[in-house]
């Protein structure tokens, strides 16, 4: 009999039926059926993998097409899911709480010049007999002029601005320390599909054998993807939309789960599979497997058209390239960004052709999510301040290792956005040299502004030591000082910072 139960209850052993469209809730092994399962939430492959009986599947991958019986082969608290959640809350523990200098300098200061003020009040008179009149003046104005707060709202005013500038943008960033933390950034990874991908395939070529055209195959093809939901069926449709080619009309056509699907035209038999499907129809020839070899190197994902006398051609895909990710890449190494690495888990062919569009210096491919924090962590032990972008769950231990992690906000998962301390909510990847530099010129404010308040306070407690400030002086220069530093904070408002010391590095600050 059949039941409905929460997978918490599931133990090893334990049987379930998981329909086309619906959502794996344990790691198993599959019993009976076949169908395309999207790994893509846990491994971030591009396209759905063709499962069988005797193949793994992950919880939280979700059941493209075919019934699926499971046999599940773990309890929930050790799937792979479950584990990447635990690796997101060991990496966070990895991350120091970012120490703010000026509340350590005031904790300091505040002290010293209450004890100055203190000995100005009290020594002179005591020892060299001066008026008490004068030095306690001295002292009232050395304290007026001595308060921290222009010291202490330099740093919080800018942060603020900076932050709703930001927000402006269409960059959400979780604090304070999220936002100066670009400005010091050394080297960036990006995961590859949906943050430097668009996510979805594209009808790449239609390539011709046997005596056929390629307007008769996309025609064939989108007929015979015309009922299925398959990534790749998408991407022939869209593929022959875009082109003006009609589906060609014919009778019947049935799916075979998990490897292909046949039709009728003309009174002639055809189908579209796989690799694995036409070595099982044995059709693969020496020409049609080398033809395979040398499109899916140059990381397509290859579909097969044929008959039942030969094969007629191939329909390659590709998941494309976002139109900016090269430009954006070139100006984070303008900014002085390098390396910047490709971490995937898709197939390194694959890899290879996107790293080589993008401009990337280094591609890590066929990374669990463990494998991808163990290349963060290699990256931040050997620059020091490393920055990973992602968008799905098997990111999200990733991005919580990182020094900063950046997530892609639209269509990003709940785990990748909750875990990343930056989230670009409109899936735009110039944001982030963007982000690079509004965190330096944030950055450069705040710098400028604590110089301000320290600098104006010093000249003053010479001239009071002097004899040579009044307390009305006093209370100018500090009610003044104070108005400066919050109107440099608040140019940061602007589209583009007009602050007194702002400035748009062209290096990252390699031991700032």
């Amino acid at each position: 009999h059949e039941e409905t139960v929460a997978p918490a209850v599931l133990v090893p052993g334990d049987r379930i039926m998981v329909r086309p469209g619906e959502r794996i809730p344990i790691d198993g092994v599959i019993v009976s059926g076949v169908g395309s399962v999207n790994q893509a939430p846990i491994t971030g492959e591009s396209i759905p993998v063709s499962k069988m009986p005797g193949d793994g599947v992950f919880a939280g991958s979700i059941n493209e097409d075919g019934a699926l019986t499971i046999e599940a082969s773990k309890p929930l608290e050790e799937t792979t899911l479950h584990h990447i959640i635990r690796l997101v809350e060991e990496a966070q523990t990895h991350r120091a709480p970012a120490e703010r200098w000026v509340d350590g300098f005031a904790r300091i200061y505040t002290p010293v010049i209450l004890a100055l003020a203190t000995l100005v009040a009290v020594v002179p008179p005591l020892l060299f007999a001066e008026p008490w009149s004068e030095w306690i003046y001295r002292a009232l104005v050395l304290l007026v002029i001595g308060c921290p707060c222009a010291l202490v709202i330099s740093t919080p005013v800018c942060v603020v601005a900076g932050l709703a500038r930001a927000a402006r943008n269409g960059v959400l960033i979780k604090g304070g320390a999220a936002l100066e933390a670009p400005a010091r950034l050394v080297a960036f990874a990006f995961d590859k599909t949906g943050t430097l991908t668009e996510g979805r395939l594209t009808l790449a070529e239609v390539v011709p054998m046997n005596g056929h055209d390629q307007v008769e195959l996309l025609s064939r093809a989108a007929a015979l993807e015309s009922a299925s939901n398959h990534p790749l069926a998408a991407a022939v449709l869209e593929g022959a939309r875009r082109q003006g080619v009609v589906p060609a009309a014919g009778g019947s056509h049935q799916v075979v789960p998990g490897k292909g699907v046949h039709g009728t035209f003309e009174g002639r038999e055809y189908w579209l599979g796989s690799h694995r499907y036409l070595e099982e129809r044995g059709q693969e020839t020496r020409e049609v497997h080398e033809r395979l070899e040398a499109l899916s190197a140059d990381g397509h994902s290859v579909v097969v058209i044929g008959n039942d006398r030969h094969v007629c051609g191939f329909l390659t895909a590709t998941d494309r390239l976002r139109p900016e990710a090269r430009a954006v890449l070139a100006e984070l190494h303008e900014l002085g960004i390098r390396p910047i690495v490709l971490l995937t888990g898709d197939n390194r062919g694959t890899a290879a052709a996107i790293a080589t569009e993008a401009g990337v210096d280094e591609v890590q491919a066929d990374l669990s999510p463990r494998d991808k924090v163990s290349a963060v962590e290699t990256l931040v032990a050997h620059h020091g301040r490393v920055a990973m972008v992602g968008d799905g769950i098997n990111d999200a231990p990733a991005l919580a290792r990182a020094t900063v992690g950046i997530a892609m906000g639209a269509a990003g998962s709940d785990a990748a956005i909750e875990t990343a301390d930056i989230a670009l909510m409109s899936d735009d990847l110039a944001k982030i040299p963007w982000l690079v530099r509004h965190s330096r010129r944030t950055l450069s404010v705040i710098r400028t502004n604590i110089a301000l308040a320290i600098g104006i306070k010093v000249v003053f407690l010479v001239l009071t030591m002097l004899g040579m400030a009044s307390l009305w002086a006093a209370i100018a220069a500090d009610m003044g000082v104070s108005l400066l530093v919050i109107a440099n904070g608040l140019t940061l408002l602007a589209p583009e910072s007009k602050a007194f010391g702002a400035r748009v590095a062209g290096s990252a600050p390699r031991n700032s």
